[in-house]
C-alpha cells in the first residue's frame, strides 16, 4: 500500500509541452508512473514524445481515465488549471508551480472545500509526491527513494520543505530504510494538503510502520500535527524543524516561512512536537539517525 498515488495511478501533464513539464513528464514516466496524456489548449492531437495532447482536462479524461493531474504551469494559469483539472473529477492534483499569489491560492482553497470536495490538491509550490517503485508525479529524483520492503519496516515522509524532502529520501535511503509514499506538501501559506491530512492517512496506511515529518519556522501547521499526534498518532516518529537561528520577523525563503515574534520559531514547534513523543533531531542527518533507531526497534 501507499498513500494518495500508487501503481495504478493514472497522471496527466497539464503543460506537457513547456520545458519543466515536459521534462520533468518524462521523467515521471520513465520512473514507470502512468503519464496517460498531456493538456495545452490548442495542440489537441500532437504528442510528446509519444504521450497524447488535448485540448481540455475534460477531453483527456474521457480519452484516457485519467485520476490524477500533475500542473507545471506559470503563476497567472494555476489556479485555472487546478480548478479545470477539479471540474473534470480529477481526484488528485499536484501543482508545483511557485509564485502564486497567496489571494489565489485562498480561493482556490475555498473552492476545492466547497464545490469540489472529491479532489485533494497537493501545493502549490511543493516538489510532489513518490510512492517509490509505483508512482512519482512532481519533480523529486525517483533515484533517490528507498524502494518499500514487502512486510516492512518502511517510513512515510511528509514535509513543508521541497530540499529537505530530497535529503529526507536520500538519509533514509543510506541507511537502507524503505519508504512507503513520500509528500512534499510545499511551504506556502495556503496549502491544499498539510501536515494532519498526511499524517491521518500514514497512521492508517499498513505499509507505513514510522513517520518523518520535516518542518521549518513560520506559521502554526507543525504545532497543529503536534496536537494531532498526540491526540491520534500511535506510530513512532522522527522529525526536524528549519531555521533554528532565523530572526524574528524576517522571512526565510518560503512565503509561509516567517516568525512572528514568539510564534511560529524552530525551538516552539520542536517543543510543541517533542511534547507529543516525537524524536527530534538538531538536523537532517539526525532526524534520519533517530528513525534508524525507530526502525531498528521494530
Amino acid at each position: 500500500m501507499a498513500i494518495f498515488v500508487d501503481e495504478t495511478t493514472k497522471v496527466l501533464v497539464q503543460g506537457l509541452t513547456g520545458g519543466q513539464g515536459k521534462y520533468h513528464g518524462l521523467r515521471n514516466r520513465d520512473y514507470g508512473t502512468q503519464v496517460v496524456g498531456g493538456v495545452t489548449p490548442g495542440k489537441g492531437g500532437q504528442d510528446v514524445d509519444g504521450i497524447p495532447i488535448f485540448d481540455s482536462v475534460a477531453d483527456a479524461v474521457e480519452a484516457t481515465g485519467a485520476n490524477a493531474s500533475f500542473a507545471a504551469v506559470p503563476p497567472k494559469f494555476a489556479s485555472g488549471a487546478i480548478m479545470e483539472a477539479a471540474e473534470a473529477g480529477i481526484g488528485f492534483v499536484v501543482c508545483i508551480t511557485e509564485g502564486i499569489p497567496a489571494q489565489d491560492e485562498a480561493k482556490v482553497y475555498n473552492r476545492l472545500k466547497r464545490d469540489f470536495p472529491g479532489t485533494r490538491l497537493l501545493g502549490p509550490n511543493c516538489p510532489g509526491i513518490i510512492s517509490p517503485g509505483k508512482c512519482n508525479i512532481g519533480i523529486t529524483a525517483g533515484e533517490i527513494a528507498q524502494l518499500p520492503v514487502d512486510g516492512g519496516p518502511n517510513v512515510g515522509i511528509v514535509s513543508r520543505s521541497g530540499t529537505l524532502t530530497y535529503q529526507a529520501l536520500y538519509e533514509l535511503k543510506q541507511l537502507g530504510i524503505g519508504v512507503s509514499t513520500c509528500v512534499g506538501i510545499g511551504g506556502d501559506p495556503v496549502p491544499g494538503t498539510n501536515f494532519i491530512d498526511c499524517l491521518s492517512e500514514f497512521q492508517n496506511d499498513p505499509e507505513t510502520h514510522a513517520i518523518m515529518m520535516l518542518g521549518e519556522i513560520g506559521g502554526s501547521a507543525e504545532e497543529e500535527a503536534a496536537e494531532f499526534i498526540a491526540a491520534n498518532v500511535t506510530k513512532p516518529m522522527s522529525a526536524y524543524i528549519a531555521g533554528v537561528t532565523a530572526p524574528a520577523g524576517k522571512k526565510m525563503g518560503h512565503a509561509g516561512a516567517i516568525v512572528s515574534g514568539n510564534k511560529g520559531t524552530a525551538q516552539g514547534k520542536m517543543d510543541a512536537l517533542a511534547g507529543a513523543g516525537v524524536k527530534v533531531g538538531l538536523n537532517p542527518t539526525e532526524a534520519g539517525e533517530l528513525m534508524a533507531e525507530i526502525v531498528a526497534a521494530l
